[in-house]
């Protein structure tokens, strides 16, 4: 049976509260939205959050068996360069392990969950990790700009050790143009609310659970949690008894403290309910976006085995006020920020480089001694251990995933950023080995020597006129 082996997810440790929004926004006179929304940092985009959540699915799996890697997501960043790719990079998975992209609606992440789960079945893979992210940008005081929030959601499937098994799916198509963005535009546009409401999730979604529950002759009372995609609150909740549902079967959306996170929001929600699940609990998924998919999973017993998830509620435990409506507009870019004129000099690493040394730029991986064991990064011939100095006795040795603490830094008001100060120093890793790295996520008033941090895969350097955005490890302290 195909089913989930893990979970993971990341949300944004910044958050905006939409009060302050609202006071920023009084001219438009629109009514204020209760809570907050996570907000991705500047150096976060769509991919680097679904390495996040791809990491924390990961722990305790073996990476080297992963044979497949689906990400799914409204906002890739690249429109001509694989995205997933770049993810595979930076987790360090094997060369032959397949990639792609599923992007163009929000329903984009169930079906590459569908995708990989019917490759498994087929015998094509043995496992795939499946990762849906978006950090979308709409016109300032719009809809959007309300209710969107930034996240990601992973899984890995396979047929062992699996602690939720894919029962069935049902699929709809429709051509409904709620919500467009043509080829080239950054801005999403919008069309009336009242009719992507009543048209759409009030009529796709009944659609997508009727035929899933007709098809597998199930009764809607026997699912524990159902989980599904809406974007607005009131008509989420209208949604729970058009089903019939009782209020504690319909999982929570997220809205108020996260935002719609597009095509990540479904499966986020099932982390969620994953997180609360219990042996034989059935659990049902629904996707929006241009029609449904819909599938249903049963529980089993190895969920008793997840442990040391970040999940969605240790994100929600983390976080930090953003505090201001204008560094959120800076962040996306909306409202163009002062670098200062050294951030017109900003180093671009070369594509060829990147190509070239990319296990060690995109994956972290350095070297470790044979003869002594004296871990290094970046990658070097020599050993570092003066008392060893093999020559060329270094084997692979990854730095993504090791702790360690503050040896020295410095906050830098010069250094170009859009939130500065930048805040950069050594670090020591845990096993051993030192590097200078910047650090992000972070008031640069907390730091200090000896603070354990963790390494977190971000946007080092963005310049849309060249096409190129590089990536990079920063350290990120590691908030208990």
């Amino acid at each position: 049976m195909v089913g989930i082996k893990s979970y993971g997810a990341h949300i944004p440790r910044f958050r905006l509260d939409r009060n302050i929004m609202q006071l920023a926004l009084l001219f438009l006179g629109f009514a204020p939205l209760r809570g907050e929304k996570a907000v991705a940092n500047w150096d976060e985009d769509s991919i680097t959050m679904a390495v996040a959540a791809a990491l924390d699915c990961l722990k305790g799996e073996k990476s080297g068996k992963v044979d497949g890697l689906y990400f799914a997501t409204t906002t890739p960043t690249y429109s001509l360069r694989q995205n997933a790719g770049i993810i595979s990079a930076a987790l360090d998975l094997n060369t032959n392990v397949r990639t792609a992209d599923f992007s163009d609606s929000t329903k984009s992440g169930t079906a590459a969950m569908l995708a990989a789960g019917d490759a498994i079945a087929a015998g094509s893979l043995e496992s795939c990790l499946v990762c849906a992210s978006d950090c979308r940008v709409s016109k300032v005081g719009s809809n959007g700009d309300y209710t969107y929030g930034d996240g990601a959601a992973a899984f890995l499937l396979g047929k062992e050790d699996i602690i939720a098994s894919i029962e069935g799916s049902y699929s709809t198509s429709h051509d409904f143009a709620d919500r467009r963005r043509l080829a080239g535009e950054r801005l999403e546009h919008m069309w009336e609310e009242r009719f992507i409401r009543d048209a759409g999730y009030m009529k796709f979604i009944p659609e997508a659970v009727a035929g899933l529950v007709k098809k597998y002759n199930l009764n809607i009372k026997e699912f524990s949690k159902v989980i599904y995609a809406c974007a607005f609150s009131a008509a989420h909740s209208t949604l729970g008894k058009t089903l019939g549902l009782a209020p504690e079967q319909v999982q929570d959306p997220l809205l108020n403290n996260v935002g719609d996170t597009g095509v990540a929001q479904p499966l986020m929600m099932l982390v969620a309910a994953l997180e609360e699940a219990k042996p034989g609990d059935k659990i049902m998924v629904v996707s929006f976006g241009q029609g449904c998919d819909s599938f249903y999973l049963t529980v089993t017993e190895n969920i008793a085995k997840m442990k040391d998830k970040r999940g969605v509620k240790q994100n929600l435990a983390n976080k930090a006020q953003l505090g201001s409506y204008d560094k959120y507009l800076a962040f996306r870019k909306q409202i163009p920020a002062e670098v200062g004129i050294r951030g017109e000099e900003m180093v671009f690493t070369s594509f060829s480089i990147i190509s070239r040394d990319n296990r060690e730029l995109y994956g972290m991986v350095g070297a470790k001694c044979k003869q002594c064991g004296t871990p290094s990064y970046p990658l070097k011939r020599i050993c570092p251990n003066p008392d060893c100095g093999a020559v060329d006795q270094m084997e692979p040795y990854r730095f993504a995933d090791k702790k360690g603490i503050i040896f020295t830094y410095t906050s830098d008001f010069l250094a170009a950023c859009i939130d500065p100060p930048a805040s950069y120093g050594f670090i020591d890793y845990e096993g051993g080995g030192r590097s200078l790295v910047d650090f992000t996520d972070c008031d640069p008033n907390t730091l200090k020597v000896g603070m354990p941090v963790e390494m977190s895969f971000r946007i080092k350097y963005s310049d849309e006129k060249r096409a190129a955005v590089n990536y990079g490890w920063k350290a990120m302290p590691i908030v208990s």
